[in-house]
C-alpha cells in the first residue's frame, strides 16, 4: 500500500511536469510575433535609451512598450524620416520596412503618413512666417493663398498611398492583425495658442494646424477601414498634453524641448500614452473577434 501509493504519487506529479513542460512549450510556440512599422512618432528619436542611431529608435517607444505588455516578441523597424515609400522600398541603407514580415507574422503596426505630407517642413514654414504676423495667421494663409489647401491636397494625395502599404503588409504577412496607429494630439485641441520662442506659431495657426492633423488621422482612419485593418485613434487620449502644455503634463515637446525628445514629438510619455492607446485598441478589438 505504501509502495503503490509512492508510485502513484510520483507518477501524478510527473505526468503533471510534463503536461506543464508541454503547456510551457504551446505557449512559446504561440507567443505573439509582433512587427512594429512607421516613423519618427513610432521609432521615438531621443526618448532614453535610444537603441538604434540610424532610425533614431527607442527601446521605450510605442511598439517596445506594447511588446512587453502583451507579451509579444518584437521586430521593431520603425524609423525616424521613414515615408510610405520606405515600406516597400530601402531607406538609404535601411532595408525596405515591409522585409520585416513574413507568413508567421501575427500582429503589424503602422504609423506612417506624416512624412509623405512634408509635416516637418510645413512646421518649419510656420515658424518662419509667425514673425510677421504673431497676431494672426500667415501660415494658414501661405497655404490656402491659391484658393485651394495645399496640406489637405497632400493628405488626399497620400490616401492612396497608405492604402498600398495596407496591402502590402496584408500580402507579406496574410494571417496578422494588422492596425494603423494614428498621430497624438500635437497642438491644443480647444485652439487656443501659446506663441512664445519655445512654440513660434502664430496665435491664429494653432486651430489652422489642429484641424490638418485631425485631417491626417481621419484619412489613416478610413483607409485602415477600407483596406480591413484597425485603426488606433492616439488623438483622444492626449488631448490636454499638447506642447502648449506645461512640463510634466506635456507629452508632446515643443520646438526647443526641455525633455528628451525630437522637437514636436512625444516625450516618453507620450510614446507611453501612445502605448496604452494601441493596447486598448488591441484588448477591445480581440473582444469583438
Amino acid at each position: 500500500m505504501t509502495v503503490g501509493t509512492v508510485l502513484l504519487s510520483t507518477g501524478a506529479a510527473l505526468a503533471t511536469s510534463v503536461a506543464a513542460s508541454a503547456d510551457a512549450a504551446t505557449d512559446s510556440r504561440h507567443k505573439v510575433d509582433y512587427v512594429a512599422l512607421g516613423d519618427s512618432y513610432a521609432s521615438a528619436p531621443l526618448v532614453p535609451d535610444q537603441s538604434d542611431a540610424t532610425c533614431l529608435r527607442s527601446d521605450h517607444n510605442y511598439p517596445s512598450l506594447v511588446a512587453h505588455s502583451v507579451g509579444a516578441t518584437l521586430t521593431d523597424v520603425s524609423c525616424a524620416g521613414a515615408t510610405t515609400a520606405h515600406m516597400a522600398s530601402a531607406q538609404g541603407a535601411v532595408p525596405a520596412q515591409l522585409d520585416a514580415l513574413d507568413r508567421g507574422t501575427d500582429l503589424v503596426t503602422v504609423t506612417v503618413g506624416g512624412n509623405d505630407i512634408g509635416f516637418s517642413t510645413v512646421l518649419g514654414t510656420c515658424a518662419q512666417l509667425s514673425a510677421t504676423d504673431p497676431a494672426g495667421a500667415p501660415c494658414r494663409t501661405h497655404f490656402t493663398g491659391t484658393g485651394s489647401d495645399t496640406i489637405t491636397e497632400s493628405i488626399e494625395q497620400t490616401a492612396p498611398k497608405v492604402a498600398q502599404v495596407i496591402r502590402g503588409i496584408r500580402h507579406r504577412a496574410p494571417h496578422a492583425r494588422v492596425v494603423v496607429v494614428g498621430y497624438p494630439d500635437l497642438f491644443p485641441d480647444n485652439g487656443v495658442g501659446c506663441t512664445s520662442a519655445k512654440v513660434p506659431l502664430a496665435a491664429g495657426d494653432f486651430s489652422y494646424l489642429r484641424d490638418k492633423e485631425k485631417e491626417l488621422n481621419g484619412m489613416l482612419a478610413r483607409q485602415a477601414r477600407r483596406g480591413g485593418a484597425e485603426y488606433v485613434n492616439t488623438y483622444a487620449p492626449t488631448v490636454g498634453h499638447d506642447l502648449c502644455q506645461p512640463t510634466g503634463n506635456r507629452w508632446i515637446e515643443t520646438f526647443a524641448p526641455e525633455t528628451p525628445a525630437a522637437p514636436v514629438h512625444p516625450n516618453a510619455a507620450g510614446e507611453s500614452a501612445m502605448a496604452g492607446a494601441v493596447e486598448r485598441g488591441l484588448s477591445r478589438h480581440a473582444s469583438h473577434r
